[in-house]
């Protein structure tokens, strides 16, 4: 505290005003310097009598000092933290979802307090978006989630995650089956690249996105490494037994090098022209016109609905079905339960013997 320049003879913080009255006589009064709540100074009026301005300024030295106004943090804070610290770390799929799912978590919440945010206005949130968009929904409530969680790590509050507790919408997963009718007549009108994407695709069991990024520099010790970029996890697909007998897989990679003695590529899944790496955009035009040029010439009006429904994304689940052990098709998926596996990606029931 800076020493008192003047009324030294008081104790701190008691100030001694003087003034001199009209007629001559010299008027002296004693004043508290003092704070009001939000921190501005003031002087509280003790009176004319210095010792009962001296009670009165102990009083007031014993009261606790008034606290400050307490910072009222918004969810956009968080949000713009969160946008600039945490979604750049993510693979860049990931970003692009996360961004769009934050447009609409700011739209509900950007001006309201960190600290007074309840899971009843969670359960609201999803309410108003159920009716148009219930599965987007559950990833932005669990989006939210993760930025309030970081929000904790920060220090930024000391509230329970108002996530908690909330009831996502019911979510059926898609049940479609890439059958092997479907197959044959979708591969029959498909072109070569697509045909080799739909191989591999099959093979590996990974996701469009691996499958299009997988190299020629990906094959090391007789398997294709496979890094996935939703998850980070790694997984060998083997291109040879361990009697050395070549696996179907192998059979394609092969298929594919001598393609590649034709067109200089990278990629195992590349253009025919020039060798560059194929889109998951053109995969899917390319899969919707051979997927409607099978169907025109499907006969069976139940062949040619079930050809007008499949998707590239579900050769994965039937890579998945077809696996006899479903231990073996979780590994081959990257799947460290094979829960997920089971309720979500094997699209076929069990197959067992009948009563007799």
């Amino acid at each position: 505290m800076r020493p008192k320049s003047t009324a030294k003879d008081l104790p701190p913080r008691l100030l001694r005003r003087t003034k001199t009255l009209v007629n001559g006589t010299v008027w002296t009064g004693y004043y508290y310097n003092g704070r009001t709540a939000d921190g501005k100074r003031c002087e509280v009026p003790l009176g004319t009598d210095l010792t009962e301005a001296k009670r009165k300024w102990a009083e007031l030295e014993a009261a606790p000092a008034p606290k400050p106004a307490p910072i009222v943090r918004l969810m956009r804070d968080l949000f713009d933290r969160y946008e600039r610290d945490v979604i750049p770390t993510k693979a860049p799929a990931t970003q692009r979802s996360n961004m769009a799912r934050l447009k609409y978590l700011r739209i509900g919440f950007d001006t309201a307090p960190v600290d007074a945010m309840l899971p009843h206005h969670v359960a609201q949130y999803r309410d108003r978006r159920k009716a148009k968009a219930p599965v987007a929904a559950n990833r932005e409530i669990s989006l939210l989630s993760h930025i309030y969680n970081k929000a904790r790590e920060w220090g930024l509050t000391k509230q329970q995650n108002p996530c908690v507790g909330v009831e996502r919408i019911k979510e059926t997963p898609r049940d479609y089956y890439f059958d092997d009718g479907v197959w044959a007549a979708i591969y029959a009108q498909a072109r070569d690249d697509l045909k080799d994407a739909m191989d591999l695709a099959y093979l590996t069991g990974q996701r469009p996105a691996d499958v299009l990024k997988m190299r020629l520099s990906d094959i090391r010790d007789k398997a294709i490494e496979v890094k996935q970029g939703k998850t980070g996890i790694k997984v060998r697909i083997l291109l040879e037994t361990e009697d050395g007998q070549q696996t179907s897989l192998g059979a394609l990679v092969e298929r594919l090098r001598q393609r590649h003695g034709q067109v200089s590529s990278l990629y195992l899944i590349s253009r025919p022209r020039d060798g560059s790496a194929v889109s998951i955009a053109m995969i899917e035009q390319q899969m919707t016109k051979a997927r409607d040029r099978a169907a025109e010439k499907a006969k069976d009006p139940n062949l040619r609905e079930k050809i007008l429904a499949a998707q590239f994304r579900d050769i994965r689940p039937k890579a998945a079905s077809d696996h006899a052990n479903l231990a073996d098709a979780a590994d081959l998926l990257g799947h460290t339960q094979q829960e997920i596996t089971k309720r979500v990606y094997r699209r076929i029931g069990k197959t067992v013997m009948p009563t007799k």
